[in-house]
């Protein structure tokens, strides 16, 4: 299966829609949010095409094929209007063999259960991942709307045993073997 992955929208109307774009034409099945939907929070200045209400008008026509986790930004209210669960702060997927736990990344990740879990999938950070510790991997996509230490706008593609990183404007950025 062909998952798009991508984190911390942060209400940025205009980041949202490109996302939703890209993932329309990619031929993705599913799209996993890592968080941080709807709200900037107090660390963050207002993106790009601040519009929260747009931002669950866009994702909730395509709640049917959104995984999503809750984030330090996401709360109660934002559940309100979004028709797709976002109050988990995990969830594991498996596809092609391969068990990924998904995960916000804003709380202590020492304590997380890993035993059988080949992937850890987080944002928070708005800072692309690519590394490897103790045979599992630590992937982010970094920031769709708020991009931080110098990375782009982006996203992931996770299909047939590989993930790729790309930016908003479609430049392939990273990639690896699972």
């Amino acid at each position: 299966m062909k998952i798009m992955i991508a984190s911390d929208i942060h209400g940025s109307a205009v980041c949202c829609r490109r996302l939703l774009d890209i993932y329309s034409d990619s031929g993705a099945e599913k799209l996993l949010l890592l968080g941080d939907i709807l709200y900037h929070g107090p660390r963050n200045g207002l993106c790009e095409g601040y519009d929260p209400k747009s931002v669950a008008d866009m994702l909730n026509r395509h709640a049917d094929e959104i995984i999503c986790i809750k984030g330090n930004c996401d709360s109660e209210v934002d559940q309100m209007v979004l028709d797709f669960p976002i109050m988990s702060e995990t969830a594991l997927i498996c596809n092609d063999g391969v068990t990924a736990l998904c995960i916000h990344g804003h709380k202590d990740t020492d304590k997380l259960p890993l035993k059988g879990v080949n992937i850890v999938f987080s944002g928070h950070t708005h800072v692309p991942k690519n590394i490897e510790k103790d045979g599992i991997i630590y992937a982010n996509p970094g920031s769709v709307s708020i991009p931080k230490e110098d990375s782009e706008k982006g996203y992931m593609i996770w299909e047939n045993g590989g993930l790729e990183w790309f930016s908003l404007d479609g430049v392939k950025l990273d990639s690896r073997k699972i």
